[in-house]
């Protein structure tokens, strides 16, 4: 391709909007243009790169045996409604667009398509002798995102690569599950990518065991925490962990103490003189069910952790049959004006104990009547602990479970592991930090939407029974830029050569030179037939620029006529560390061609 005849336009400034470094670059290099918030024009150069990935993902699923469709985006709420994911997706999580069309039909704008999938299934599948079978699509997908941001990380509109698979049993299952952890390790192996597949909560998405596949950037949104031996890799949300030993408590007795100005635990800790260890905080959350019910929910968690609001709703939800439920519309911290609306005394707030009365709960419809009390499991063992008394300024220390304060019946983690902590598997092993990029998710559904939509088959035995499924996205825009995030310098994008749009670009200094020109295009007709792609900058610029644009765009190598052709040679600069060295015009060809092979194959 020749630049002169290319949509081609880079910037030198910042764009205003952005504010990570790979959606800087891929807007100020000419790859993508915004066109609303979260909207953006995939550009020629991007275009290639997008194809590069989709082919990458396209090989290594169709290696494992998967089959490519394509899924309508419009889909009906009707299939949202049988798995009871409708108000999940367009009023909790609030992330589906939906619309009426002209026969007031309600639709969605497909953010995911396990219900399209799983109707097909359940029209055409009807014996063991079908499964297994796994169905793949690469397409655009739509989420309204509350803050689109970072370009094409967090958008409203991006492409994905979604999966789906049905099986007889849980062990067909895991060996698919087998199979897509390989495939995506090799995917982003081959597309030059350092990642770390860590475990992960399943979300509105799941309903067991998942993997997240991250790419490693400063940039990245999710924490990951991991031990050094390798053995042990989870996000945040999902991660646990064992926290620091609990501290000797200086507490002998029972008893209520003044502790003005002290709602906090670092404060109440200074004023009583003991260890975070030593502790009970007590927290207050307001969780709205799709049935319009409120339910107060009372956690009560060591004083020096944090609790986990991702572990909180998956246990509220897998309370909310409790409630004539199905899913959290919303969890919060109830605020002032929240609490106004069904408490009926005034909360000791930051002096809350462990057995808050429901009295402070006024009799009302939709607001459950009693606290909803759980433990952290880091409290349970605790003895000789302070916490709150109830009464503002005041709180308790040398308290027990089952003296003072009943022990809740419902134990559960939802703590929030961090670095330091120690891993569950071998304590020995710290837990470490960094940050990702979350690019490809996998998961094991089981049964949870052919139950709920009757997608079923008949067994050897002639019973009929739900299939169990599998999903497994990645996200091929997502993919693309992380790689850009990961990998660039003060001069702009080093794309790794498996995804870069071009291979090679060849820079004329000064097209007014007849034999640099001729030497420009005889090398532009050479790589070409021998298979490399190549872009040509043919464009009446100035060396400085074309060379500033040449490292902006990240092409991986360079070939520069200038004047090293009268003695027979090209300068050659490798983009991702900037060495140069000459090369004679007529090896440039076969010396490409075999760094190119040997770079593709490792």
């Amino acid at each position: 391709m020749r630049l002169s005849k290319m949509l081609f336009n880079t910037l030198r400034d910042d764009p205003a909007e952005a504010e990570i470094p790979s959606h800087k670059l891929l807007v100020r290099a000419g790859y993508i243009r915004r066109i609303g918030s979260g909207l953006y024009a995939y550009l020629p150069l991007m275009w290639r790169v997008l194809q590069k990935v989709s082919q990458i993902v396209r090989e290594e699923m169709n290696a494992t045996g998967a089959q490519e469709c394509l899924l309508p985006q419009l889909q009906p709420s009707d299939l949202w409604k049988e798995s009871g994911r409708w108000e999940t997706y367009t009023k909790a999580e609030g992330i589906m667009f939906a619309l009426e069309d002209r026969q007031n039909r309600e639709l969605g704008l497909g953010p995911t398509h396990e219900e399209v999938i799983t109707t097909i299934a359940r029209e055409t599948i009807r014996s063991y002798r079908q499964l297994p079978v796994h169905l793949y699509q690469i397409q655009t997908k739509f989420r309204d995102e509350i803050r689109p941001r970072f370009g094409l990380m967090r958008g409203r509109e991006f492409i994905m690569k979604d999966g789906y698979s049905f099986h007889t049993d849980p062990a067909s299952l895991q060996q698919t599950y087998a199979d897509m952890d390989r495939a995506y390790r090799n995917m982003l192996r081959r597309a030059g990518l350092e990642f770390q597949a860590v475990q992960a909560d399943s979300g509105a998405i799941g309903s067991g065991v998942s993997q997240e596949f991250m790419v490693l950037a400063d940039a990245g949104e999710d924490e990951v925490l991991y031990t050094e031996d390798g053995q042990y890799a989870a996000n945040v949300e999902k991660a646990v962990s064992l926290p620091a030993e609990v501290q000797p408590s200086p507490f002998t007795e029972y008893k209520k103490v003044e502790t003005p100005n002290t709602a906090t635990i670092a404060t109440l800790c200074t004023a009583l003189g003991c260890d975070p260890t030593n502790t009970v905080k007590n927290i207050l959350y307001q969780a709205v069910y799709d049935t319009g019910i409120t339910v107060l929910v009372l956690v009560s968690i060591r004083g020096d952790r944090d609790a986990n609001e991702v572990k909180l709703s998956n246990e509220l939800t897998a309370l909310a049959g409790n409630y004539g439920a199905k899913a959290v519309l919303a969890l919060t911290v109830p605020d002032a004006e929240a609490q106004s609306k069904w408490a009926a005394k005034p909360l000791p707030l930051g002096y809350i104990d462990p057995g808050l009365g429901d009295d402070y709960i006024a009799q009302q419809e939709n607001i459950a009547p009693q606290f909803l009390r759980l433990v952290d499991r880091t409290a349970v063992e605790l003895q000789n602990f302070a916490t709150g008394a109830n009464e503002t300024g005041y709180h308790v220390v040398g308290a027990n479970w089952g003296e003072q304060f009943p022990l809740p019946d419902r134990i559960i983690d939802v703590n929030t592991a961090r670095a330091g902590d120690r891993a569950v598997r071998d304590p020995s092993q710290i837990l470490q930090t960094a940050r990702g990029i979350e690019v490809g998710h996998i998961f094991q559904l089981g049964t949870k939407y052919s139950q709920a939509m009757n997608a079923t088959f008949t067994n050897e035995q002639g019973e009929e029974i739900p299939c169990y499924m599998g999903c497994y996205g990645v996200g091929v825009s997502r993919l693309a830029q992380a790689a850009v995030e990961q990998s660039y310098d003060r001069n702009g994008i080093i794309w790794p050569l498996a995804i870069a749009p071009y291979q090679v670009i060849i820079c004329v200094p000064n097209i007014t030179d007849s034999q640099q020109m001729e030497v420009a295009e005889s090398l532009y007709e050479q790589l070409q037939a021998a298979g490399i792609e190549v872009l040509l900058d043919d464009r009446n610029e100035r060396a400085g620029v074309k060379f500033k644009d040449a490292d902006l765009i990240g092409i991986p190598y360079r070939l520069v006529t200038g004047r090293s052709i009268k003695s027979g040679n090209v300068e050659l600069v490798e983009r991702a560390t900037l060495a140069a060295e000459e090369i004679a015009i007529d090896e440039v060809a076969a010396t490409l061609g075999d760094r190119i092979a040997k770079a593709l194959q490792s």
